[in-house]
C-alpha cells in the first residue's frame, strides 16, 4: 500500500496592520492607559491656559500654544509605551499573546507600529487643543497673531513624540517590569544629563549622547535642524533607542513564557 500524504492548508495568520491595531486597542484599553493619555490631555490644554493667560503677549502665538500643548505628550507618552509591553508580563497576558501569534517578532513590531500610530493620535489632539486655544485667544482678544504653525515643526514635533515613545517600549522590551522600566527609562538619560553638565570630560559626548540636548531641536526650533543637529540626534537615537530595542528583541524573543 502506498500512503498518501495530504496538505493542509494552514490558516494565514493576522497581518502586521490587524496586530497593530489589537496592540494600540490593548494600549489604551487598560485603567492605566486611560489615566495617562487622560493626563496628556489635562496637561496639554492646562498649558495652552498658562501660555494664553499668562505668557507675554509676543509669546502667544500658534507656535508656542501648539508647542506647549505637546508637553504631557512628551512626558507621559512614554510611559505608555512602556506599559504596553511590560503588561503582558505583569499582567500574565504574554501566554495568551504568544500562543495566538506565536511569531513573537511580529507581535514587537505590531507593538511599535501601535506605539507610533498612538503618537500620532496624540500630536494631532494637541494640535487640535493649541488651535482651539488659539480661537479663545482671538475671540477674549489675548492674541492677535497667525493661525498657522510651520510644517516642518508639525513634522519635527511628531518625530519627537514617535521617538520619545518607542524609547518608551524598548525600555520596557529590555527590563519587562514595570516600576524598573519606567524609572530606568527616566533615570538613565538625566543622569548621562546631569554628567555631561557637571563633567567637563563629558561635555564633548554629551552634545552628541545626551537625548535632551540632540530632541530639543526638534521642538524648540520650529522644525529648523542644521545637518549637525540631524547626526547628534541620529547617534543618540542609535544609543537610547536602537541599542534598546534590539537588546529588548533578543531577551523577549528568548525569554521563557509561563
Amino acid at each position: 500500500m502506498t500512503a498518501m500524504i495530504v496538505a493542509v492548508d494552514r490558516p494565514a495568520g493576522p497581518s502586521l496592520f490587524t496586530l497593530a491595531l489589537v496592540e494600540l486597542r490593548k494600549m489604551v484599553d487598560t485603567r492605566a492607559g486611560r489615566w495617562l493619555l487622560a493626563f496628556v490631555a489635562l496637561l496639554g490644554v492646562a498649558l495652552v491656559g498658562v501660555v494664553l493667560f499668562a505668557a507675554p503677549r509676543h509669546i502667544r502665538t500658534m507656535p508656542e500654544l501648539y508647542s506647549a500643548s505637546l508637553a504631557g505628550v512628551g512626558i507621559l507618552l512614554p510611559v505608555v509605551g512602556v506599559l504596553s509591553v511590560t503588561s503582558e508580563w505583569s499582567q500574565r497576558t504574554a501566554l495568551a499573546t504568544f500562543t495566538l501569534v506565536p511569531g513573537r517578532g511580529r507581535v514587537l513590531a505590531a507593538k511599535v507600529v501601535a506605539a507610533s500610530l498612538l503618537a500620532a493620535v496624540c500630536v494631532a489632539a494637541c494640535a487640535v487643543a493649541a488651535w482651539a486655544g488659539r480661537a479663545l485667544g482671538a475671540v477674549l482678544d489675548r492674541t492677535d497673531a497667525g493661525w498657522g504653525v510651520p510644517p516642518q515643526m508639525l513634522a519635527t514635533t511628531l518625530l519627537a513624540a514617535v521617538l520619545g515613545v518607542l524609547a518608551g517600549v524598548a525600555f520596557g522590551m529590555v527590563f519587562l517590569n514595570s516600576p524598573l522600566a519606567i524609572v530606568m527609562s527616566f533615570l538613565l538619560p538625566i543622569a548621562w544629563s546631569v554628567l555631561g553638565e557637571t563633567v567637563s570630560a563629558l561635555e564633548g559626548a554629551a552634545q552628541w549622547l545626551d537625548t535632551g540636548r540632540t530632541t530639543a531641536p526638534l521642538v524648540e526650533a520650529g522644525g529648523r535642524l542644521t545637518p549637525r543637529a540631524w547626526a547628534q540626534l541620529a547617534t543618540s537615537q542609535a544609543v537610547w533607542l536602537l541599542l534598546p530595542l534590539l537588546i529588548g528583541f533578543f531577551r523577549v524573543t528568548r525569554r521563557e513564557v509561563k
